[in-house]
């Protein structure tokens, strides 16, 4: 038998990718890469020349029966995702859960994840909190917001620049204008932001000052 290895890259600051890491995927048989292309740039500044398929949201559930297959007959694969840890909104569960069925060893890296150092450095509660990653888009946004208005532990979301200012007038909306958000942006890169206050102080920030980049929010509990 072969092992799965779930391989942590970095977000953005490329001194974030580990030691273990970078000999991980010179040594695998097969990278299994979101975007070949992102991470071909990665593999190439590191002098990684492992094979590399491409395995995303589109193909993954076509995929797992061959990448078993594969892992059975005793190759060793690793999965990365175009930043951060795989399975963590993005590809990854599936795979690794084919794996755990079949018995097959799975070994994930300890490396960065864009939600930690934004929960930290929010200065919210963070003994503990609820990962909820993107909201739905339309079906369900309004039930699940007002589900989670009544959530007493500190609250993280994953959203992108040009749906954060209608994500944050949802906040103020069902969560009210007093509640303590914090926003963090393209961390760990050049211009890295934290912007701290309630609800209608971040909207506002925002408003005025349109986003860009990756976006982590947090927002502190129901009292």
């Amino acid at each position: 038998m072969g092992k799965l290895y779930l391989v942590p890259t970095p977000i953005g600051n490329l001194e974030d990718m580990t030691i273990r890491a970078i000999r991980i995927l010179k040594e695998v048989d097969l990278i299994l890469a979101e975007d070949t292309r992102t991470s071909g740039k990665l593999l190439h500044h590191f002098e990684i020349g492992t094979p590399m398929k491409s395995h995303h949201m589109h193909n993954e559930h076509n995929m797992v029966d061959y990448l078993i297959g594969r892992l059975k007959n005793g190759e060793n694969i690793a999965l990365i995702s175009d930043a951060g840890t795989p399975g963590i909104s993005d590809p990854g569960f599936l795979l690794t859960r084919a794996c755990v069925e079949h018995d097959i060893e799975v070994d994930c890296l300890p490396g960065a994840t864009a939600f930690v150092p934004a929960l930290v450095n929010s200065g919210l509660p963070n003994d503990k909190f609820v990962f909820e990653g993107f909201l739905p888009v339309k079906k369900g946004r309004q039930t699940r917001l007002k589900f989670l208005a009544e959530e007493s532990r500190t609250i993280i979301f994953y959203e992108s620049p040009h749906k954060l200012l209608k994500t944050l007038a949802n906040f103020v909306e069902y969560f009210g204008e007093d509640r303590p958000v914090s926003v963090s942006r393209e961390l760990t890169k050049l211009y890295e932001e934290t912007v701290r206050g309630t609800a209608e102080e971040v909207l506002k920030h925002f408003t005025e000052k349109p986003p860009k980049g990756e976006i982590v929010i947090v927002v502190g509990g129901q009292k």
